[in-house]
């Protein structure tokens, strides 16, 4: 892993969170920086600091776990990444950890003080409970990004709402799903079994 590697990889997952029309896996992770831009870059010590730190594979999980952590990936400089890069590392490590555990907590909190409609019903000028629950932290963007495979929730919403907010939030949830595995007949059941129980022990 090179400085201009880095700064390649940062590029490529800036464009791939941040556009519609860039897909990293489509392109391999290929974009248009070059090494000329890469040297007039008055950070990149930046890029030579984490070209010591990370690997070929590492570098990438480090990237998304920064890039789904953020609110507005356009704006994210690679200052930010390594000022808050080990916390947001660790802490996506974490989730992915213990990704069916959190997943079974998070909907069974939800189920138990929502129904399933009533979680994704947008009433005029305001989200939705699971947009709202997402924000209160009580459910993970991998949990999103689950729920999206399993019922694609946000084709329904961006059609219902027009807003910034949710915009950015839909974005994030499609362009992480290629770089979270897990197994959608697993969940389906799980997520089924979790409905079923709360609806039985109200």
């Amino acid at each position: 892993m090179t400085p201009f590697d880095a700064y390649k990889q940062y590029i490529a997952f800036k464009n791939h969170f941040s556009k519609l029309n860039y897909d990293y896996c489509k392109y391999s992770g290929k974009s248009r920086a070059s090494i000329l831009s890469f040297e007039k870059r008055k950070d990149k010590y930046f890029f030579e600091k984490i070209s010591r730190q990370k690997n070929d594979d590492e570098i990438k999980s480090y990237y998304v776990a920064n890039f789904v952590e953020c609110n507005d990936p356009s704006t994210l400089w690679i200052g930010e990444i390594i000022r808050n890069g080990e916390i947001n590392f660790n802490s996506w490590k974490s989730r992915n950890q213990s990704l069916k555990y959190r997943f079974s907590e998070e909907i069974k909190n939800l189920f138990e003080k929502y129904n399933f409609d009533e979680i994704f019903n947008v009433k005029v000028n305001n989200h939705p409970i699971i947009v709202k629950e997402f924000y209160k932290k009580n459910i993970c963007i991998e949990v999103m990004v689950i729920l999206e495979k399993l019922l694609s929730f946000c084709e329904i919403l961006d059609e219902k709402i027009q807003d910034p907010i949710w915009e950015g939030l839909s974005l994030r949830i499609k362009k992480y799903q290629p770089f979270l595995n897990f197994n959608n007949m697993e969940y389906q059941i799980l997520l089924k079994d979790i409905v079923q129980n709360v609806k039985k022990n109200i």
